[in-house]
């Protein structure tokens, strides 16, 4: 029997897909199950550019309902709370870096990757930077080659 895949992510994220889940079941499949009524009633479904553009939203919302589902059914929420006095960079842990070369310093929420948003400051825990961070306390500096050479960074400050 294969294993099942768990994927890590914070409350805020599973909240936040739970809450989309709900919209699509609730609203969006019957503003579709309306369209492909109102297209169904111009006639001739051969040739009718409504109809079809009706029916492909449908099967689009169906594809989303069915990710967020095993999205969620494969979701381990992590404990963003507890305080158990490890201060290493894990998921639901904010994460303040110098990058080296630039001499910029970031700071990122680190997050699930169903939840990556890095133009808002929330870093996939399975990004290529990610990967490099689990685990590293404030102090340590990474090294990793990343397509166009090396990227270093120090980490700053791991916080809750």
């Amino acid at each position: 029997m294969a294993a099942h895949k768990t994927n890590e992510m914070t409350r805020e994220g599973y909240d936040k897909l739970n809450a989309e889940l709900d919209h699509l079941i609730t609203v969006v499949r019957k503003e579709n199950a309306e369209r492909l009524k109102e297209a169904i009633s111009l006639g001739d479904i051969s040739e009718n550019a409504e109809y079809d553009a009706a029916k492909d939203a449908q099967a689009e919302t169906e594809e989303r309902i069915s990710t967020i589902e095993e999205i969620l059914r494969t979701a381990k929420i992590v404990d963003e709370s507890e305080d158990d006095g490890d201060d290493t960079v894990q998921t639901g842990r904010t994460v303040t870096l110098k990058d080296m070369k630039l001499k910029e310093t970031v700071t990122y929420k680190i997050v699930g990757s169903n939840e990556a948003d890095p133009l808002n400051g929330k870093l996939s825990n399975a990004s290529l930077v990610g990967q490099h961070l689990m685990g590293c306390k404030a102090g340590e500096t990474i090294e990793f080659p990343i397509p166009d050479g090396m990227a270093k960074y120090k980490i700053m400050e791991v916080k809750r």
